[in-house]
């Protein structure tokens, strides 16, 4: 294998210790063209990058810093605890209303201080199955005592999200609001593990962690967990055990009212509005805090298009909240080091678009630099491969490792598909990141929910199955080029670059014919009803 005529150590000798044609190679306009922004793109991925490895030695350097549910400093007498109030703003969510009103309606909570609000936006039988069940739990039945719950419908969407919890907040009794999406089921214990943060002065909004209810539905809902656990143990766990500001989630954390209210409220001119009222509210001085021992379960999309379709609204809302909130932030007298962490945090998705230019230049960039020499290709392109590779996949590891410290090795199969998967999700992603940054308005598009939680399991809700579009040819597209660009560095002998070209093609490739079958094969024996020629709402 070493030694013979065409074993590795042939193969070494020939590629890196031949030195005849050393030095020979000079640059040219066209090269420099080239090389010029590849390295540049390269350069700030790699900065992106080792912010990841400065998160998990955030989170780890302030490990004593990690607030507890147990541990509160202070805690309300049994007679005093704070009213709170329940928000749950839905939009056309029939088939998960009913799990969630039951799971709220079973939060181990005194009566007399408690009450929940239905925001119903819906536009289609939600609407009926809503009042239904939320005029069962307030009459009672046998099991449930009458619950304190109260049905609120729109006739529009005016703000969106935003729109309903504010509406709602106009006849809110709750000095504390608790939110959460349809898709999530609170434990009972979850008010009382997190309303005793709120005795500390200055405590503005207490966030917990989301846990995965159809975690082993499929192969992707494994990595798109993953891919969650990583931001809310290392990126939020990182963030608030340094003191710097980190963001609410939208979903499954309470605030304090009047931190709303002094912040501006709930506003809609960007997509992410958890987001921009966080950094408002800690702009103002409200202190959050986050409970990396509290689960609240959550259903993960099963589908290619509605994952898609979550994952470029988040892109787009982050980078409107940048616009909108970052000079703020740093004209402010915040620290230099809590300014820094702002910018990361809200522009990270800016790096998408630089992949596009990236996917671009790499394969002519690869053809040029086969001339330049070992030794320069080892010393600049090996450190940029790990500070913008390599991060990823040691950040994922870390926070598997945090919450299954006896299982976590198993992560090492997901990983390249998880790298492979943030490859494919350029595209959508990019498409989102360049409305934000000129402007252009979209409406929110919610993630459709489809209760499952079992391998094999089929959903009833393919009334909310997003429209496909031309963006999974595109990736086709991409796909194949890749290919080509496996074929020329295994035709070349450059086979280092191979594993890192296979993700490219893989994520393209995935992401593509997941989005154009995934469903197809549901429909002949569909008895569910009507399929609506164009489901509603329309995604990509």
């Amino acid at each position: 294998m070493f030694l013979g005529q065409k074993g590795l150590g042939h193969y070494w000798r020939t590629h890196y210790g031949d030195h005849t044609f050393e030095h020979l190679y000079r640059w040219n306009t066209f090269d420099v063209c080239l090389l010029v922004p590849y390295f540049i793109v390269m350069v700030i991925l790699a900065f992106y990058g080792i912010h990841r490895y400065q998160l998990v030695w955030l989170y780890y350097r302030n490990r004593k810093n990690a607030a507890k549910w147990s541990e509160p400093p202070a805690r309300f007498a049994e007679g005093e605890l704070p009213f709170v109030t329940i928000q749950l703003p839905i939009f056309n969510e029939q088939f998960v209303i009913d799990r969630l009103i039951d799971a709220c309606c079973r939060i181990n909570y005194p009566r007399d201080r408690f009450e929940i609000q239905v925001l119903d936006d819906s536009t289609d039988e939600t609407v009926v199955v809503a009042r239904q069940i939320v005029d069962r739990y307030a009459a009672g039945f046998a099991g449930m005592a009458p619950q304190p719950i109260r049905y609120l419908h729109r006739e529009n969407r005016y703000g969106y999200k935003a729109g309903a919890l504010d509406k709602g907040l106009d006849v809110a009794k709750g000095e504390l609001v608790a939110i959460f999406d349809a898709d999530f089921v609170p434990p009972p214990e979850w008010a009382m593990q997190v309303v005793h943060h709120f005795a500390e002065p200055g405590i503005g909004m207490v966030q917990t962690r989301w846990t995965h209810l159809n975690r082993d539905y499929s192969f992707m809902t494994q990595v798109e967990a993953i891919m969650l656990d990583g931001h809310f143990v290392l990126e939020h766990g990182g963030r608030s055990r340094a003191g710097v500001f980190f963001n609410f989630n939208g979903t499954a954390g309470m605030w304090r009212r009047e931190t709303i209210s002094q912040a501006g409220g709930w506003q809609h001119d960007t997509l992410t509005e958890d987001t921009d009222l966080s950094y408002r509210a800690q702009m103002i001085g409200w202190k959050f805090k986050y409970l990396q021992d509290v689960e609240c379960p959550a259903e993960l999309p099963i589908e290619m298009t509605a994952f898609k379709t979550q994952q470029a609204r988040w892109a787009k809302g982050l980078i409107q909240t940048g616009k909108k909130i970052l000079p703020r932030v740093l004209k402010s007298d915040q620290p230099f080091h809590t300014k820094l962490e702002a910018w990361y945090h809200l522009t990270a998705n800016i790096s998408y678009p630089l992949m596009i230019v990236l996917s671009t230049l790499l394969m002519p960039a690869m053809i040029i630099r086969s001339w330049q020499g070992t030794t320069q290709m080892l010393l600049i392109d090996l450190p940029l491969f790990l500070a913008s590779t390599m991060s990823v996949s040691s950040f994922y590891l870390v926070s598997q490792k945090e919450l299954h410290p006896k299982t976590w090795y198993k992560t090492l199969l997901y990983i390249p598909f998880l790298m492979a998967l943030g490859v494919g999700l350029t595209i959508t992603n990019t498409k989102a990141v360049l409305e934000a940054l000129f402007g252009i308005k979209s409406a929110f598009a919610r993630t459709p929910k489809y209760r499952v939680n079992n391998k094999g399991e089929k959903s009833q809700a393919k009334v909310y199955r997003k429209r496909l579009g031309i963006v999974p040819w595109i990736e086709l597209a991409i796909g194949c080029y890749f290919t080509f660009t496996v074929w020329y560095a295994i035709t070349s002998e450059n086979y280092f670059t191979v594993p890192f070209l296979l993700l490219f093609v893989a994520g393209y490739w995935y992401t593509a014919l997941l989005s154009l079958l995934q469903g197809r094969f549901e429909r002949p024996g569909n008895k569910g009803g009507e399929m609506h020629e164009k489901p509603y709402p329309v995604g990509i």
